[in-house]
Formats: structure tokens, C-alpha cells, sequence
């Protein structure tokens, strides 16, 4: 069971990264902190829309993930299995 618990833990790691990697990716819509940091001259210089649509499917695809694995990690803290 300790091997699953770091197992698990190191796939929460490694989501936690690619969520953050995956959402910093994501084109600003603009009126935020995206246009104070210069967001708001590279409107045209986007994505196309398949592209963020992909990009909008990964990034849910590794938060459910994400959200399973802590949940998975919580219930066998609490039920004393590691």
C-alpha cells in the first residue's frame, strides 16, 4: 500500500504541473490580467478554435484526473489503508 500511496502521489504531482502548464496556455478573453501584461496585442496572433477546443478538452481530461487522484489519496488516508 505505500507504494501506491507514492504512486498516486507522484501522478498528483505530475497533474498538478501539466494543469498549470495547460491553463497558462489558454488564450486570455481580455478585460483581465491577460490584457495588463500585454495579453490584449496578441489577440489575432491566437489559436483557432479546434485548437483551443482540444486544449479546453486536456486541460478537463487532467483536472478530472487530478480531482479522482486526491479524492482516491483522501479516502485511504481516512480509512487508515496507508
Amino acid at each position: 500500500m505505500v507504494a501506491l500511496k507514492i504512486a498516486l502521489e507522484i501522478i498528483v504531482v505530475i497533474a498538478s504541473l501539466l494543469l498549470t502548464l495547460l491553463i497558462l496556455m489558454h488564450k486570455g478573453k481580455g478585460g483581465g490580467l491577460s490584457d495588463m501584461f500585454g495579453g490584449g496585442l496578441t489577440q489575432n496572433a491566437g489559436s483557432s478554435g479546434v485548437a483551443e477546443k482540444n486544449l479546453n478538452r486536456l486541460t478537463v481530461i487532467v483536472a478530472l484526473i487530478w480531482v479522482a487522484v486526491i479524492i482516491t489519496l483522501g479516502l485511504l488516508t481516512k480509512f487508515s489503508l496507508i
